[in-house]
């Protein structure tokens, strides 16, 4: 079975856009949603055919999933969702909104669409959902403390319903991208950074990846050394890591 309908949820700039498209240079079937209009329009005007937007704020929880849906009609179905809609609070003011910002958007925006979407493969009997996570999972961090918390609630929320997949009796696929520093709008004047991917780059391995039906991958490869290393580092390390190393 060829799989080559593909709806990506945050693609108006970043990571989001650079995959969109990269599927559709691979001759896939896009669809593409995002806060706003102006972009999706602009990616729309850009690919011409085979290209299907619709704005979506993923924290209005009932009109993301109705979206969702009724993008995957205008397309005459969908067989891979990424959920890529993602913010940070990085560098933001210490209030408790910013986290408030990333829990609504990174964690229950995404849960409303994986749920849909999962509803959605069942009843069809197919489908993949790609969960946009990050090597930021792997630890707390004290200057985005909700952040890397999300990240790491995504890629644990996502090896549940693997297991869940794997009980199912429709052919379901879960898979974890972790990418590392990426050039975007979320890490532009961020310090510290290294190995940082182009957009483009980084869409390829993603989508490689998607491809494979990976489980988990990380972006660029090289970040496997990287979260080889944090896992062998004693919490009580971590624990004393500055508040503002980037």
């Amino acid at each position: 079975m060829k799989w080559n309908r593909i709806i990506i949820i945050g693609a108006t700039s970043g990571i989001g856009a650079a995959l969109a498209r990269e599927a559709h240079s691979y001759g896939m079937i896009v669809g593409a949603t995002g806060r706003r209009t102006e972009q999706l329009k602009s990616l729309k005007n850009e690919l011409k055919q085979n290209i299907c937007i619709r704005t979506m704020d993923v924290t209005s929880s009932n009109d993301a999933r109705a979206g969702l849906l009724e993008l995957a009609e205008e397309m005459g179905g969908v067989d891979i969702v990424v959920l890529n809609a993602g913010v940070s609070d990085i560098g933001t003011d210490d209030s408790g909104q910013a986290e408030q910002r990333v829990i609504d958007v990174n964690v229950s925006g995404f849960i409303q669409l994986f749920r849909a979407s999962w509803d959605y493969f069942e009843r069809q009997g197919h489908g993949q959902i790609v969960g946009i996570s990050s090597v930021a999972s792997l630890l707390g961090y004290g200057g985005a403390a909700a952040y890397n918390a999300s990240k790491a609630f995504i890629s644990n929320y996502m090896q549940g319903y693997r297991q869940k997949a794997r009980a199912s009796g429709a052919e379901l696929f879960i898979t974890d991208i972790r990418p590392g520093y990426v050039y975007s709008e979320m890490t532009d004047g961020q310090k510290g950074m290294f190995w940082v991917a182009n957009r483009e780059t980084a869409a390829k391995q993603i989508l490689n990846s998607i491809l494979k039906r990976k489980s988990r991958a990380y972006v660029t490869r090289r970040w496997n050394l990287v979260a080889w290393l944090i896992k062998g580092v004693p919490d009580k390390i971590i624990d004393r890591l500055p508040p503002n190393m980037v």
